[in-house]
């Protein structure tokens, strides 16, 4: 659910904000959480390695695991948190050794609910298991790119992945991208949808709050000086006189394909399309 904020003048432009009356007003548990290095987008040498990057309030990095971590365990959910590095909420589970552990939350997730992650689980969201074990055209999310990987696809908010088919050691899945791709049928998995999906609808509203999340302002290349940007120099409003839009560096923006060749596309059936 998405709040709105009433104008305050005519230069103020309406802001939302998600509406986290649903979860728990707790503290983060300290044991799974850490300190965070800011680099400000500067290389060792102080030079800008990435634009756009400066300031930024101070937030702690919440550690995310999986259920596969105790596979077999029930865990049950104590907490559905906030988390400011992240656009999903998260829940705080406890398995039956005590352990506490960060997961993402799937939509629907409530506290006192009970999962699992089993090779024998009902369908009911949060539940985990490996592709294999997963009924055909459910939505699952958090699924490891192939056994045992710390790379996961279909962890944003509102994001999730349709399994459409198990075909020999595959699992073909359709990506949020509109990607076709197989992966390897035992990586595990989460059934469900990413929580807060309506995170997309929030409206920033002021240059403030993008201040602190860490994001400083960005111009076109057209006002820029020609020393500056390929775009940049000329009277007045002026198109850009290349045949390409150009990044600052002078390398094609729109169109060229950057993409190397992998030995992992022979795992891509289908591109991602325009949207």
């Amino acid at each position: 659910m998405i709040k709105l904020v009433k104008r305050m003048s005519s230069g103020y432009i309406t802001e939302s904000f998600e509406d986290r009356s649903g979860l728990s007003r707790v503290k983060p548990t300290k044991s799974l959480t850490s300190g965070q290095k800011k680099t400000i987008g500067r290389d060792n040498l102080g030079h800008i390695s990435v634009r756009h990057k400066g300031g930024g309030v101070k937030r702690l990095y919440r550690k995310i695991s999986s259920l596969d971590e105790f596979n077999g365990m029930s865990a049950k959910v104590m907490t559905l948190e906030y988390d400011p590095n992240r656009t999903a909420n998260i829940a705080l589970v406890q398995f039956e050794n005590t352990v506490k552990r960060y997961i993402l939350a799937p939509e629907g997730l409530a506290v006192g609910q009970t999962l699992v992650c089993s090779d024998k689980i009902s369908t009911k969201k949060g539940n985990r298991a490996k592709l294999k074990d997963i009924q055909i055209g459910s939505q699952i999310y958090d699924i490891e790119l192939y056994p045992g990987s710390r790379s996961h696809l279909a962890k944003a908010a509102g994001a999730y992945a349709l399994l459409q088919a198990v075909e020999g050691t595959y699992a073909l899945l359709k990506l949020p991208s509109g990607e076709t791709r197989k992966v390897h049928f035992d990586s595990f998995a989460s059934i469900g949808q990413v929580s807060n999906s309506e995170h997309s609808n929030v409206t920033i509203g002021k240059a403030g709050r993008n201040r602190k999340k860490n994001i400083r302002p960005s111009v076109r290349g057209k006002v820029m000086s020609p020393r500056s940007h390929p775009h940049g120099g000329g009277e007045g409003v002026n198109p850009i006189g290349l045949k390409y839009p150009k990044t600052p560096w002078g390398k094609i923006a729109i169109g060229k394909k950057t993409r190397r060749k992998k030995n992992s596309d022979k795992f891509i059936l289908k591109r991602a399309g325009k949207r």
